[in-house]
């Protein structure tokens, strides 16, 4: 099983529907789509900046941000199928669904995943990544990457992953990589081949 998260930057990309188009179509391996916020995890911010409520609510809140562009990623491509546990994402992978996670069902009560900003959706894939038992996390960005391998501290240190996501990585067993927005040919290569595609991440 492959896990891809798709960036919250790209919710307003014209690349969006291709990715997609990908994702739910091409041959290969059973796969999950974990939605970053987007602009919804952005309204979060605003309202905590202007309100300043703490961020154990903000982290919630931020959940429910990656549940919203979940449900829109649904409505944009039928064979996607929104799933909110590890149950109902292997069924809908048995069915040849692809299942988008909603993240709020499995994390929000969680006293070992951190209520901070520092933890993004990118280590929340990676934590399901690691629940899943997966092979491989592909991490969709809109930023522009090194080419070659690159370690998770240089990563952290330009703002590429989170402030989290070394914590989270110790544990994770298969391979990350990274992809730049307009790579989603190289995706669905990767998934019909199985070979390495976008920057890999190194521990």
């Amino acid at each position: 099983m492959w896990v891809i998260k798709l960036g919250g930057s790209l919710a307003t990309a014209p690349e969006l529907r291709s990715w997609l188009e990908v994702i739910a179509h091409a041959p290969g391996p059973p796969r999950v789509l974990v939605p970053g916020g987007g602009p919804f995890a952005d309204a979060v911010r605003a309202a905590q900046a202007r309100w300043r409520f703490d961020d154990r609510i903000a982290h919630r809140m931020a959940l429910l941000a990656m549940h919203q562009y979940g449900l829109m990623l649904t409505g944009l491509e039928p064979k996607l199928q929104p799933a909110e546990t590890v149950e109902a994402i292997r069924a809908a992978c048995a069915t040849e669904h692809i299942p988008v996670w909603l993240p709020y069902a499995m994390v929000a009560t969680r006293d070992d995943i951190e209520a901070s900003w520092e933890v993004t959706s990118d280590s929340l894939a990676l934590w399901l990544a690691t629940e899943l038992g997966a092979d491989r996390l592909i991490l969709v960005k809109a930023t522009v990457l090194p080419v070659e391998p690159t370690s998770i501290g240089l990563l952290t240190e330009t703002r590429v992953l989170d402030g989290a996501f070394s914590r989270y990585a110790q544990p994770f067993a298969g391979e990350i990589f990274c992809m730049q927005r307009g790579e989603h040919a190289a995706l669905a290569g990767a998934l019909r081949g199985g070979e390495p595609a976008g920057t890999r991440v190194l521990l």
